[in-house]
């Protein structure tokens, strides 16, 4: 049985989180390099984090799942200023991730940028987290 790479990690519980969700719903899947990662993290960047292998008979079926498990995640977040469900993961503006995209880019071949932030795409409010919905929780 032949395997992919379809998502990598560098947590545990985020892992473990999208593993078990995909074994619910029938996908033969599993971690790779879980337990290096978990046990050194700072070995995480060296070896490519935590990755989620399936089979390459369900890949597509996997990665279509993890998009619709993105979206719902997505769609689970309201922003506190506009009430808007429309977030995006961008890079964020800041002097220390703009200098570092630049000097990346400089020395290297390709920009690095440091810190993503969540970013409501109706009125531009920024957040290192995905807020919750209110609505929900009451």
């Amino acid at each position: 049985m032949e395997t992919v790479t379809i998502k990598t990690f560098d947590n545990y519980f985020s892992a473990n989180i999208i593993l078990t969700r995909l074994q619910d719903a029938g996908v033969h899947c599993y971690l790779k390099d879980e337990y290096t990662v978990t046990i050194d993290p700072i070995l995480s960047n060296a070896i490519g984090g935590i990755k989620l292998q399936v089979n390459t008979e369900d890949a597509a079926v996997a990665e279509k799942m993890l998009r619709q498990f993105e979206d719902e995640y997505l769609q689970s977040a309201q922003c506190p200023v506009c009430s808007a469900h429309d977030f995006m993961q961008v890079p964020k503006r800041d002097s220390g991730n703009i200098l570092t995209a630049i000097l990346t880019w400089m020395f290297s071949s390709y920009a690095v940028s440091v810190q993503q932030v969540y970013q409501c795409r109706q009125c531009g409010y920024e957040s290192k987290t995905l807020p919750e919905n209110i609505t929900e929780l009451n």
